[in-house]
């Protein structure tokens, strides 16, 4: 990997590669990107579940890179056997969900500490935001996303990483803050 060099007087901002499961996942970190207004390289789908240390070498060969650079893997932990496979990926931030995305969205409205199902998950988030659809984020929902992270990042921490239910997005949130605060 060629690296960056840094101007006098210049800083070099990080670069955040994001290798999503899916669309709705890619649409969530456009939607970070967008607020935050900072670097995020988006690689998304292409792998799905088949997402590996050799993939994400071949995508990151010959980019730029600074030591600041982080690649992160978003994905739903509701297949079986991903979390391990995801684990054994050298590098990388695990940004995972369990069981999906749609419970990071429901943490923005309301505590869930019990199991909860995909489907039910995605129905509550329907209730709220009445027009949602996966893979889309309408200007309602990227407003209350905003509007309602920081009760959103509470209830996320009093959740166990990796159980049902759990989310641990606010890790790129909390990085995201921190790189916004320091330019």
């Amino acid at each position: 990997m060629g690296s960056r060099k840094k101007s006098l007087g210049k800083k070099i901002n990080p670069t955040f590669y994001v290798f999503c499961e899916g669309d709705t996942e890619e649409e969530y970190i456009k939607h970070l990107k967008h607020h935050y207004r900072i670097p995020i390289e988006i690689k998304t789908k292409v792998e799905g579940n088949s997402i590996s240390d050799r993939k994400i070498k071949s995508f990151l060969k010959g980019r730029p890179s600074s030591s600041k650079d982080k690649t992160f893997l978003l994905y739903d932990i509701d297949v079986e056997g991903i979390l391990e496979k995801l684990k054994k990926i050298k590098n990388t931030t695990l940004l995972v969900s369990n069981p999906c995305i749609e419970l990071w969205f429901l943490l923005h409205y309301k505590d869930q500490t019990a199991n909860i199902s995909t489907n039910n998950c995605v129905k509550k988030v329907c209730a709220t935001w009445h027009n949602y659809k996966k893979g889309c984020l309408d200007l309602k929902a990227k407003a209350d996303l905003v509007k309602k992270q920081k009760d959103a990042l509470s209830r996320a921490e009093k959740l166990t990483p990796s159980k049902n239910p759990s989310s641990t997005i606010p890790e790129i949130i909390k990085l995201l803050e921190k790189q916004r605060n320091n330019k």
